[in-house]
């Protein structure tokens, strides 16, 4: 077994996850057991430069260093301390770092732009550090995301139901993967970005508490609201959802223009703040059913939600409602945490760089060839 840290602060730079996981085998046999985790929240200063810089503020090289040495200052830092915690030394950190950039390819290749750099995260710890990710599948001609369907076709396929694993973070993506019995699954997952998700809904709470709140509970603020079916019509014609897969988004999108754009369009229909939240929350729902019935081969049998979105019952009970029969549950119900799903999966896709296995997945990232993912840095000694 090989113990392996994964490292990731997501679109909604709520904080650093940090898995310890014990590795296995390749990727015909492979295990994994998760060992410790926790989530270690950036200072207030630091996530406000992050959501500036994401949010399109213009930085100078020298403060564009400055915070790239920050951030990964910050991610040594949770893989120090997990390892103290628990007092096992790890092999191989995987760090994804924190997007701040994210154009994904039309008539030229994307771009992605992760800060944290790796390099400086081995020689602090004095650990080899897999970093940068999403560079080679983009280079390949794909999106670079989603990068995690790759590892969830391991950790969550199921001998007999097919199953959408709808990620719920800053941005929502879903992983298609049929069920063992069939013939091609192991060929046949399918994944791409869904839309909104906790972003776009942390930016409206914010926005319509003036500040004084940075989330919404369980979706209780939202759920004591009425959606308006009409903007969320409108707002689903928009050419993102309308597209085929395979595809990627993240803050330039669905960041804070898209918000005032959206309060613009409501404007006329005198909502009250938590019938904006019921709204924007019924946008991410209703982006999640529209592209399972217009891009999937067939509806799951069951849908498992994770990221911080799974968390909000009421989000959870609009997805429920409009893909019923469909169960919807957790990861955490078959056996993997819903908050460090993506941590884990970093961890494993470090693995398999350390072992020269390409896992990228080319039907999903619309890439031009399997490839190698990450870029190994060796501490100085």
């Amino acid at each position: 077994m090989t113990k392996i840290i994964g490292l990731i602060s997501g679109t909604s730079v709520d904080g650093i996850d940090a898995a310890l996981v014990d590795v296995a085998g390749g990727q015909t046999n492979l295990k994994v057991e998760l060992l410790a985790a926790a989530t270690y929240p950036y200072s207030e200063k630091l996530r406000s430069q992050i959501l500036s810089v994401c949010g399109g503020a213009s930085l100078s090289m020298a403060e564009l260093a400055e915070l790239d040495d920050a951030i990964a200052q910050e991610f040594a830092q949770a893989a120090f301390t997990i390892n103290q915690k628990s007092d096992i030394r790890a092999e191989i950190i995987g760090s994804h770092g924190q997007t701040v950039y994210h154009r994904p390819p039309s008539q030229q290749l994307g771009y992605s732009l992760q800060l944290g750099r790796g390099e400086l995260i081995a020689n602090i710890t004095g650990i080899p550090t897999i970093s940068n990710f999403r560079a080679a599948d983009i280079a390949a001609g794909g999106q670079g995301a989603p990068l995690v369907p790759c590892v969830d076709i391991h950790l969550l396929s199921h001998p007999k139901y097919s199953r959408c694993i709808q990620n719920l973070g800053g941005i929502g993506n879903v992983a298609y993967i049929k069920s063992q019995k069939s013939p091609d699954f192991k060929n046949s997952i399918l994944g791409w970005d869904t839309g909104p998700s906790n972003t776009l809904l942390d930016l409206a709470v914010q926005h319509c508490s003036q500040g004084r709140k940075t989330y919404d509970k369980n979706g209780e603020w939202a759920a004591s609201g009425i959606p308006c079916q009409d903007l969320v019509e409108k707002w689903l014609k928009q050419d993102f959802f309308q597209q085929k897969p395979p595809k990627s988004t993240g803050r330039e999108l669905f960041g804070k223009d898209y918000l005032f754009n959206c309060l613009a369009d409501g404007e006329n229909y005198n909502l009250s703040a938590a019938d904006i939240l019921a709204t924007l929350t019924e946008l991410t729902a209703a982006s999640i059913n529209h592209s399972y019935r217009n891009f999937l081969p067939k509806l799951p049998d069951q849908i498992l939600l994770c990221g911080g979105g799974s968390h909000n019952l009421y989000l959870k009970e609009r997805i429920q409602n409009l893909l019923v029969p469909i169960p919807v549950i957790t990861t955490a119900e078959v056996g993997v945490d819903v908050d460090f799903k993506e941590a884990i999966a970093f961890a494993v896709l470090a693995y398999w760089r350390s072992l020269k296995i390409p896992s990228n997945l080319p039907e999903v990232t619309g890439a031009k060839a399997k490839v190698m993912l990450g870029e190994i840095h060796q501490p100085i000694i």
